[in-house]
């Protein structure tokens, strides 16, 4: 029997029920989707007081193979104001590479570098402190670098380690006899994870308790060293009060293992700042990667774009969360 639109009864009901179980299926389907997103958003933290100052700059570290002037004209070609020093480059008639500011260097040195900088319009924000806090001369070293980084006008000095066995106390007790000298000189030490967690990190910041110790967070770290099992984006909040600045490092696991510039891995920056986007507070963005995975750049113009292309996503970014 055939109805008034050609088609046999029992054929219009079968459709009608496939019809109806797909549109249930879809519509199950979009309300779990909903929900997700309403969940992530429920525990995405509110915006808190005004807008974070972020400074986005660049380390001199891509330009390890070149030398330090052409490292600073690079960053100032690629539209940087800020910069961070970081740590040796290969200069003219140098067989090794010769260190942006040694150990040892005397305070004017550094001062002068600052100067240098300046005189680019670039702003200098951090410095590495070139020694692991439990190392037997990581109070003299890290003493120095507060004092260098006082003459140069670096608001941060940067240190990493190891935390394993009785390092974690090491750090604890050395960062509470460093805490007041840091003060006294008007510099943050900030510590970044090096094979720890933003959680770990942040427990021994809790621990010393001194507002010149504070955590610097880099998430490419976190997702290499742990192989991808830490999600960065879950990391970050176990520690986000006590976050004073970023190593800026993306990473990927496909289609190679490799560490990348910002905007080329697998890390969604927005939600990574949402987590410190209304602190009031300054927070240097440091750009310690922006490579291309699997793209090895043969000349220095190649690392000025790189350069450049971090520099335009993480504005991007920024002005996104803060629109």
């Amino acid at each position: 029997m055939i109805n008034d639109l050609g088609v046999q009864p029992h054929r219009l009901a079968r459709r009608s029920v496939l019809q109806l179980g797909v549109a249930g299926l879809l519509g199950a389907a979009f309300g779990r989707v909903v929900r997700a997103q309403s969940d992530a958003e429920k525990q995405a933290p509110p915006p808190q007081g005004p807008p974070t100052k972020f400074q986005i700059a660049c380390m001199t570290l891509p330009y390890n193979h070149y030398p330090l002037e052409r490292a600073l004209m690079g960053l100032k070609s690629a539209g940087y104001k800020h910069v961070a020093w970081g740590t040796s480059h290969k200069e003219e008639g140098e067989s090794k590479g010769v260190p942006v500011m040694a150990a040892e260097a005397p305070p004017q040195k550094a001062k002068e570098l600052g100067a240098r900088c300046r005189d680019l319009g670039l702003e200098p924000l951090m410095m590495f402190s070139g020694i692991y806090p439990e190392h037997p001369k990581g109070i003299e070293v890290l003493t120095a670098r507060i004092l260098q980084a006082e003459a140069a006008g670096i608001p941060q000095v940067l240190t990493f380690g190891h935390t394993q066995g009785p390092n974690r106390k090491i750090w604890v007790e050395r960062f509470k006899e460093l805490g007041p000298i840091a003060r006294d000189h008007g510099v943050l030490i900030v510590v970044k994870q090096h094979g720890e967690t933003g959680e770990l990190t942040g427990e021994i910041v809790r621990e010393v308790a001194d507002a010149n110790i504070q955590v610097n967070y880099d998430a490419g770290n976190v997702m290499d060293y742990t192989r991808g099992k830490v999600n960065p984006l879950d990391d970050i909040k176990t520690c986000a009060e006590s976050i004073r600045s970023f190593c800026i490092k993306d990473h990927r696991l496909f289609p190679v293992d490799q560490d990348c510039g910002p905007g080329l891995g697998e890390i969604d920056h927005y939600r990574l700042l949402h987590n410190v986007a209304f602190t009031g507070r300054a927070m240097p963005l440091c750009c310690e990667n922006i490579s291309a995975p699997k793209l090895r750049p043969t000349r220095p113009e190649e690392i000025d774009g790189l350069a450049r292309r971090a520099r335009e996503f993480l504005e991007t970014v920024i002005q996104g969360l803060h629109g």
